[in-house]
Parts: structure tokens; sequence; C-alpha cells
């Protein structure tokens, strides 16, 4: 009688699910009902920072841009941060809130104030979780209160969590605050408990509702090992976090003392949907980081191409004077930006001034885009013989560098440019090929760097930030 009467509650715990792995390489140490799909809580806030982490390093908003509050955020129920509707407040007081308290209201205000409601947000989420190959997980919410197909499982929140580790490690110290300053409220975290309890442990996010059960992904470096676990339908906090500490330390025994770390491919930015005006008071938020340049391989041949009539761009557009790099300078100015001009000119001789050029006969033109430095007449000689300018093509053969990186945005136009300088010749390896452009906006003048491959445009910006260079990737708009 007794056991029947129990065998509905044991019936309605949430399902036990885990995984163990080493955070270097990715090799799974252990693992149990880890593809079963089950509700992740809180687990969920780690992919709506990690958005917010992507949106602040592309420029789409910053951490001082005032948010906010929408009356959905501000009704959303505990754990919140006690945010009221019609309530301004910085984003960065809304990440703490989120990643160490595990507010939903803050969750909520960020994916709004990001997509412009919680059902495009929701969209960008499952999307980025897709790139990152979290095959079986869907998300409904940026919180993780229970709703119906807001699902995942024990596989899926260790690979988020080892890209939160890995793709944003300048914020990854979030994780592992006792405490913080959100604005209106100190807030503490909320297994502040397990980080004070195991030696190396620094996150990184707990979750728990009555269907879930007790959750957490949990993170531990000792020495050069880096150790992931994940536990799903824990019974209570104190159960949780003694089977967390097991699967750590079977971890650390499991692990190798020495690995090569191969860090995960960070997934490419999602779009970004429309952040509603009425939700963000700042005007930092900015759209997309800018017009990418496909340009790309080698100079092969100087040509004179046969005029193309239909073409309607201005001729100041499609040719540039090569006759020393001062007039280069002066004419890029006013025709194309300096980056690429500094990474063409260099393919084009110089004429002397008394000298004709022979005629050639031209090539069938490529169908691919094509970008053409013109060697215009000595200032002397009459502007009548431009008519027949000699030529050099670039063709896009690349199929891939259509990636770059920013490196900060400066007051003038002298201080990107030597600030591109002094980065290109500090980071020679990793921006070889690339294209210095210096991009005119309201706010100052970009410096970036064009033309990289998205491996190349990564490790760039994680070489950059090492150093402390502000750096973050400029995506493809193919």
């Amino acid at each position: 009688m007794i056991s029947m009467l129990f065998a509905p509650l044991r019936a309605a715990a949430a399902p036990y699910a885990a995984m163990v792995m080493d955070a270097r390489t990715g090799e799974v140490l252990h693992s149990r009902n880890a593809d079963t799909r089950l509700h992740p809580a809180s687990l969920t806030k780690m992919m709506t920072l990690y958005i917010a982490f992507q949106a602040i390093e592309r420029g789409e908003i910053s951490l001082d841009t005032e948010v906010t509050i929408t009356r959905l955020a501000a009704n959303e129920p505990p754990s919140k941060l006690g945010l009221r509707a019609g309530q301004k407040i910085r984003l960065r007081y809304l990440l703490r809130a989120a990643a160490v308290k595990s507010a939903n209201d803050a969750a909520t205000a960020i994916g709004i104030a990001l997509s412009g409601s919680e059902e495009a947000f929701a969209t960008r989420m499952n999307r980025t979780a897709a790139a990152m190959g979290m095959s079986s997980t869907t998300f409904r919410n940026a919180n993780g209160l229970t709703q119906s197909g807001h699902m995942s499982t024990a596989r899926d929140m260790t690979v988020l969590g080892r890209h939160v580790i890995y793709d944003f490690p300048q914020y990854y110290n979030l994780f592992s605050r006792r405490t913080a300053d959100a604005g209106i409220a100190t807030v503490r975290h909320t297994n502040r408990r397990w980080l004070d309890s195991y030696e190396g442990g620094d996150g990184i996010k707990t979750g728990y509702t009555q269907a879930a059960g007790f959750n957490l992904v949990a993170s531990a470096q000792r020495g050069q090992e880096r150790i992931i676990a994940t536990v799903f339908g824990g019974s209570s906090t104190a159960s949780r976090n003694a089977q967390i500490t097991e699967l750590m330390d079977m971890g650390f025994n499991r692990a190798p003392s020495r690995a090569t770390i191969r860090q995960p491919n960070p997934p490419a930015a999602m779009p970004t949907g429309t952040p509603a005006n009425d939700n963000i008071a700042s005007a930092n938020v900015r759209g997309s980081a800018g017009r990418t340049i496909r340009v790309s391989g080698q100079v092969a041949s100087s040509l004179r191409p046969i005029p193309r009539p239909d073409r309607q761009t201005p001729a100041a557009e499609m040719l540039v004077a090569a006759i020393d790099p001062g007039l280069i300078d002066s004419a890029v100015a006013e025709a194309v930006d300096i980056a690429l001009a500094e990474a063409l000119s260099g393919a084009v001789a110089p004429q002397p001034a008394n000298t004709a050029t022979p005629a050639i006969t031209p090539r069938p033109r490529p169908q691919d885009d094509t970008v053409m430095l013109a060697a215009a007449a000595p200032p002397e000689t009459p502007p009548a013989i431009a008519a027949t300018p000699e030529v050099v093509t670039r063709i896009s053969t690349s199929g891939g560098r259509h990636w770059g990186v920013n490196v900060g945005r400066y007051d003038t136009r002298y201080d990107a440019e030597r600030v591109l300088l002094r980065v290109a010749l500090n980071e020679m390896s990793t921006l070889d090929g690339s294209l210095r452009r210096v991009v005119q906006r309201s706010g100052g003048f970009d410096a970036n760097f064009m033309g990289l491959t998205r491996e190349g445009a990564d490790l760039a910006c994680r070489r950059l930030q090492a150093r402390g260079t502000t750096c973050f990737m400029l995506g493809s708009e193919g």
C-alpha cells in the first residue's frame, strides 16, 4: 500500500542525465542519458548570455546601453532582480543579474532588447544552437521557465558551456562571482557553496524548475586540466552538488594531464532581428558591423579593358592614380577607402612620365566582381590621354575571405590608421594578406582589417584579445 502511494512521486521525479567532458579537447569522459531531451531550466540563460556577448562584440549593443524594461520582463516569476515596467537599466547590470542570480526578468529583458520580442530572440537562440551543433535543443524563451517544446540535453548543454568558456573568456568570470552589483541590488551567486567547496571550480550555471529538477553545468580548472560536467534531474541542491563533485573527480582522474587544446569553432553571429526602439534608451545600438570588401587573390597581369557601356559606376570609384605613394593617398581619400588602396597600389608599377604604354589586347572580362587600379598620366599631361588607362584586375578567387576584424573606433582617421599599422606589425603572421581599412562612422573612425577567412579572423581576434587589444569579428554579408 505504501509503495503504491509513493510510486507516483517517483514516476514524477525529473529524469537523471549526466555528461563529463575534457574541455580542452571536447572528449567525452562519461555520459548517461546524455541525449535524452529534458527541461534545461535556467541553464538556458547560458545561451541568452552567449548571444548578448556576441552582440556586444559585433557592436549591436554596448554594456552601457540603457534598456527599458517591458511589462513582460517585469512580470516574470522568481528568481528575479525586481525590475519594473518602464524602468531603465544598463545592460551590464542585466548580464550580472542573469549570470549570478539567474534572474528571469533580467534574461527576458536582454532578449527583448537584442531582438525586439521574445519570439524573435528565441529564433536567434535556436539558430545559434544549431550552428554550435546542439542538434537536440529547442528554445522557446530566454530564461528557461518551463514551456512546451523548450527542451535540451546534457550533451548539448555541455557543448554550450564549452563555447561560453572558450569563445568569450573575457566575460567568463561573470559565472564565478560570488556577489555582483546589479544596479538596483547586490546579487549573490546561486551556487556559491559548490564554488567555495570544490578546488578550481569557477562556474557555470544552475537551473531549477519542478519539471526539470535541479540542474547544473559546472566547470573547474586544475593546472592545465579543465573539466566540464553536467547534471540534469537532481533531487535537491545538495544531492546535485554531490553528483557534480563525483563527476568532476571522475573527469580529473580520467583526463590526461597534458593535452593539446582544440577550441570549438565559434558559430557565426545570427541575424540580429530589429530591436524594439522603445526598449533601448541609448543611441549606442548599431546594426551590422559594416560592409564587407570582397577583394582577394593575386594580381596576374595589367590589361586595357574594353569600356563597359552599361556600367553606371563613376570612374572615380574604379580608377585610382598609381604614380607615387603620396598621390595614391590623396586619390584614395576621394575614391576608394585607404585599406583597399594600400593593399593594391603596390601591384601597379609607375610608368615613366614620357614613356607610352603599348596597347594590349584585353582578355575576356571575368564574371566575378573586380576592382581596377589605373596608372593615370602625370599631372602635367593633358587629361585627354586618360581615355586609355592601364588597369590591374584583381579577381576574387579565395571563395571565403569575406571576414574581417575591428580593432576599435577612434576620434580621427590618423589615430585609426596608426593603430592599424601598429597592430599589423605586431600580428603579421595572422593578418598577412588582409586589407587595412578605415571606415568613418557617426561616432568616429572604425579601424578594420578585411579580406580574412572566418578562421583567420577568429584567430586574429583571439591573439589580439590575449594582448589586451579590443577586437571583434566582422561577419560575411554573403
